[in-house]
């Protein structure tokens, strides 16, 4: 994990809340459903912005997304994925975000792999990361960019289950495209170059 635990106090409210979902610890490190890390620290290094301080169960930082854009904070959950809203309820409250400016990265075995779509609201899909949102939030009306890693040919729970947890089965170079479209798509979003 990129982003570093450093003590302070949060500092004026942000523009966007934006958060990737994924499980804590090595284990899961490079599996498809740690995707939503990967974006977020590609966007915490794009725009350049200083290490993570370990506020509201996560890692989070903050800043501008580039001179003169928004400002912004990143947060890591660091509660495993089915509790993630543990960590951004807090987080939102504490930043006073309006729940649509709240953007959540995450892994979507309902897409084909490589496949990014945005969106505003929706429906949960079973994704055990997004139902915790939702219930910590008040509501299922928050940002999304849906990162496409691909279903596995069957609907076996525990094959689905190594599938997301598991190591990526595509090439390092596939991957690195897939992270780079999906941060592409939340910074064109928190740029409002690109409408939900």
């Amino acid at each position: 994990m990129r982003l570093r635990g450093r003590g302070g106090a949060l500092s004026a409210p942000v523009d966007w809340l934006l958060v990737g979902l994924g499980n804590p610890g090595s284990r899961y490190a490079g599996s498809p459903h740690n995707v939503g890390f990967e974006v977020a620290n590609l966007l915490a290094e794009r725009w350049d912005l200083p290490r993570a301080k370990t506020r509201f169960q996560g890692l989070l930082t903050e800043g501008r997304s580039g001179p003169g854009g928004p400002r912004v904070a990143v947060l890591l959950p660091q509660t495993y994925m089915n509790e993630a809203g543990r960590s951004v309820g807090p987080a939102r409250g504490a930043y006073r975000v309006p729940l649509e400016r709240v953007l959540v990265v995450h892994d979507e075995i309902d897409l084909p792999f490589g496949d990014v779509r945005t969106r505003l609201g929706g429906g949960l899909a079973g994704h055990n990361g997004l139902k915790s949102l939702k219930a910590e939030l008040g509501g299922a009306d928050f940002a999304r960019v849906r990162v496409g890693v691909g279903r596995p040919d069957s609907t076996d729970p525990e094959i689905v289950a190594a599938h997301v947890l598991g190591a990526f089965r595509q090439s390092k170079t596939e991957i690195a495209q897939l992270v780079d479209d999906a941060a592409r798509a939340a910074e064109a979003v928190v740029l409002g170059a690109r409408e939900l």
